[in-house]
């Protein structure tokens, strides 16, 4: 037996090794306790049913809580701050949650059981001031020694130092330049705004304006004590060696900072002007940026310091955009959303619902299939600059983002409608061809497929000392790749030469131990969990080489509890975090599909995992899960999914009593 560490405690998970020996007859002939499982099964299921059933929007559409961390509500009061719009009533409802997050050594972690991060610490601590909280309280002095202790404010990340030079607590000549002349890179030249992923787009366009403009509002109170010497609060950093990339960038830096005194203020003017015009020109229906928080703030800042006042009619509609990302708790604490994910849950849930056994025509199906042929994407946006004359048809995450749809979600509905009995068949199949035909056209030359773009894959834009702050690009991945694939396969396109190719780069890519990495997801379970089913989908037999590492894999890091889970640290340390950590409904619903994909419906591991998950439920047929199991950038920004902890588990559930949804009862391995 070997162990592992919890994440949130730092106590051990035992972990045994997992059986690998298997029945080839029904296990309820076999052991009767096999026969219990099933029936605990059967319960759980119907409750899963049940509660998820309730959790329907009369429109259609589910969606959970998404939960990120405290930067997103820290910088929501900053943004009020430097607007002038702060109200005592949300700054303390804010500060409510805030206080809420904070760790026992006077941190804030970026994910439930992390370690704490300073950047998040020091947003939090300056959100908390606002609010009015006296530096010397208790929680704030520990908070403030920690921060010092691990750098003070020159360590933390540009984006929190961005807005620290909003009030002139740093100085913008210490932030690395962005100059708004980009905007007329052409798309050909590097680090054209088009090298970057579509949410790194979004938010450096309007922070070209802000560099540009370099504004600062009087600052409420000093911020002395997050320095570790407050008589040199701006220390210069390291220089990078010359012959290194980075020290190619630092001077490129510098070559911007010198442009920055001199630059034609006609063509400033100009490119601040066309940095506009972008801005409005993707501001959504609903009044957002891409449906996320991030742009959608730094947008508004950018268009006031360009005049747009608080009253415009566009000002006015993302500021309310931002106020829809709250979400009120019955304590009064107000959280804020980084994102909302209608769409992606929605299709998630249709699909646990149908694989559990729901009628295929059941009002519920139906009216979430309507919802989801009505949010399909049939305008062009930033995806047509790499992928001109593609018609399109994709579907977005969120309730309002024609700019960014994204084949991950694109591939799920797909999935999710042709598991439901419509009424007008002709407009699913319309509405489905479309998407297929859209999610054909974004594979990128290597034969796999990124979220929002084909071939994002440019290197450049992560060496940017500005872009410390996570992923800035978008490069095929293993998960997205496999949904694709599996949405081919149930299209029966499983032998087009482009799904081959996509099945090629899968097995290319297969880790050495038999996982696959997870790049939306945490992480290797993740990955596995989305590849085997396309696999197998796609044709592979369960006996494939490849099939049966992952098996070997998911057996070996199956917890001594039954389930698996795996930590966030997995994308910073693989050796010691991968398929390690206390176990989630989530990730072992995960772990189930690809063993029940492989052909182990009668082996002890899926046994075991099915037993955790129907002992693990609540009584109102929900599940619980603190840890954080999604991710926006690996490592860097992590998501919890509130209504992953649902929908995953009743999918593995529902695979388990009733087969594979496509292809009947699968031939398990060694009997073909």
């Amino acid at each position: 037996m070997t162990a592992t560490t919890d994440g949130s405690t730092g106590a051990t998970v035992p972990r045994a090794a997992a059986a690998t020996e298997t029945a080839s007859v029904p296990v309820s002939a076999t052991r009767p306790e096999a026969a219990g499982v099933r029936e605990a099964a059967q319960r759980a299921t119907a409750r899963a049913v049940e509660h998820l059933l309730g959790r329907q929007d009369a429109q259609g559409w589910w969606k959970g809580d998404l939960e990120t961390n405290v930067t997103m509500d820290a910088e929501d009061l900053l943004l009020r701050q430097f607007l002038g719009i702060l109200e005592p009533g949300t700054a303390a409802a804010a500060a409510r949650f805030i206080r809420s997050e904070q760790r026992e050594d006077g941190t804030w972690a970026t994910f439930y059981g992390g370690p704490g991060d300073l950047s998040a610490t020091i947003e939090a601590y300056v959100a908390l001031r606002l609010a009015g909280d006296a530096p010397d309280d208790p929680h704030m002095a520990g908070a403030a020694q920690w921060v010092r202790k691990n750098g003070g404010i020159a360590a933390a990340r540009v984006f929190t130092r961005i807005w620290l030079a909003l009030f002139g607590w740093w100085k913008w000549d210490d932030l690395p330049e962005l100059p708004p002349e980009m905007i007329y890179l052409p798309k050909w030249f590097p680090l054209n705004i088009y090298d970057f992923g579509c949410w790194a787009r979004q938010t450096i366009v309007p922070l070209t304006v802000v560099s540009a403009k370099r504004p600062v509002r009087p600052a409420p109170f000093p911020l002395d004590e997050l320095h570790t010497d407050p008589r040199d609060p701006n220390p210069a950093r390291r220089p990078a060696p010359p012959t290194t990339w980075d020290g190619v960038f630092q001077r490129l830096d510098r070559a911007l900072h010198a442009y920055h005194r001199v630059a034609p203020k006609r063509l400033r003017r100009a490119a601040m002007n066309s940095a506009a015009r972008w801005i409005v020109e993707r501001q959504e229906n609903d009044g957002c940026w891409g449906g996320i928080q991030p742009p959608a703030v730094y947008s508004i800042i950018a268009l006031y310091l360009l005049g747009y006042d608080i009253e415009h009619p566009v000002m006015r509609a993302g500021l309310e955009s931002l106020d829809r990302f709250a979400v009120w708790r019955e304590d009064g604490a107000r959280m804020i959303e980084a994102c909302q994910s209608p769409v992606w849950d929605t299709c998630l849930a249709t699909i646990a619902l149908a694989d559990a056994g729901l009628p295929k025509d059941h009002p519920a199906l139906v009216k979430a299939a309507d919802w989801m042929l009505g949010e399909q994407v049939v305008r062009p946006g930033d995806w047509a600059v790499r992928t001109p004359g593609l018609t399109p048809g994709g579907w977005a995450f969120e309730f309002h983002n024609d700019n960014y749809p994204d084949t991950d979600d694109t591939a799920e509905v797909v999935l999710a409608l042709r598991r439901v009995r419509h009424p007008d068949p002709e407009r699913v199949d319309a509405a489905v061809e479309r998407g297929v035909r859209w999610n054909l056209g974004m594979q990128s030359k290597d034969g796999a497929w990124g979220a929002f773009d084909a071939d994002n894959t440019s290197a450049f834009p992560n060496r940017l000392p500005f872009c410390d702050f996570g992923e800035v690009i978008d490069p095929p991945s293993a998960d997205v790749t496999a949904h694709v694939v599996e949405m081919l396969a149930v299209e029966g396109r499983a032998h087009d030469p482009r799904t081959r190719r996509g099945i090629e780069w899968l097995l290319a890519h297969q880790e050495p131990d038999g996982s696959w990495f997870g790049r939306w997801g945490v992480n290797y379970v993740y990955g596995t969990g989305s590849v085997v089913p396309a696999l197998v989908a796609a044709g592979l037999p369960a006996a494939h080489p490849a099939i049966r590492r992952a098996v070997a894999w998911l057996e070996s890091v199956q917890n001594e509890d039954g389930g698996w889970g795996e930590d966030l640290r997995s994308y910073r340390s693989r050796a010691q975090w991968s398929g390690r950590g206390a176990s989630t409904a989530s990730q072992t619903g995960w772990a189930l599909l690809a063993l029940l994909a492989a052909g182990e419906r009668d082996g002890k591991a899926v046994e075991r995992g099915i037993a955790w998950l129907a002992e693990t439920q609540r009584p109102d047929g929900s599940w619980d899960e603190p840890y954080f199991t999604g991710t926006g950038f690996p490592w860097d920004f992590s998501i919890n999914y509130h209504l992953y902890r649902q929908v995953f588990p009743l999918t593995a559930l529902g695979r388990y009593l009733h087969g594979e949804p496509f292809a009947g009862p699968r031939a398990r391995h060694g009997d073909t």
